[in-house]
This record gives structure tokens, C-alpha cells and sequence, in this order.
């Protein structure tokens, strides 16, 4: 039997998918909150879709901001919108 592929759940439209479909945002223990490209880094974690649509629900329904129980800054969207577009 192979390995299988962890599933992980996008705080915004709640829909399964694979690690490699997801960004994901981690808050730090140091409490920054940051962008995981590589899903290493460690701290507190929250997964979005790798798609504006999603992004943008997030920044109005604040879904990062409630998984991560923290402000999110205006420049992580940003930066989130920016790998999506250069994929």
C-alpha cells in the first residue's frame, strides 16, 4: 500500500483537498503571521484555496483571521493574491 496524500480543509469554502492545491498561512509562535510556501515552518497553520475567489472570501469574512485567532495584515492578501497570479 502507498502512501496516502494528507487532506486538509480551506478555512474559507470548507472543501478537502490535497496539500499541494492549498496555500497555507501560519501564525508563528513568536505570534508573526506569515505565508508557508514549503507547509514547513512551525507554528499555528490555516489552509486557502490557491484561487482569487476564496482569497477574496477570506479578506471579507475574515476566515484566516478566526482559524488563526489573530489580525491578519492587509499585505498577507496581498502577497497570497500575488502567488496565485504568478502560477
Amino acid at each position: 500500500m502507498g502512501k496516502e496524500t494528507p487532506v486538509r480543509t480551506c478555512v474559507v469554502c470548507r472543501q478537502g483537498k490535497s496539500k499541494e492545491e492549498l496555500l497555507r498561512v501560519i501564525k508563528t509562535p513568536e505570534g508573526e503571521i506569515k505565508l508557508d510556501i514549503r507547509g514547513k515552518s512551525n507554528g499555528r497553520g490555516a489552509y486557502i484555496c490557491r484561487d482569487a475567489a476564496c482569497i477574496s472570501a477570506a479578506r471579507k469574512k475574515r476566515g484566516l483571521e478566526k482559524s488563526l485567532k489573530t489580525a491578519i495584515p492587509e499585505s498577507l492578501y496581498e502577497e497570497l493574491e500575488k502567488v496565485i497570479k504568478d502560477e
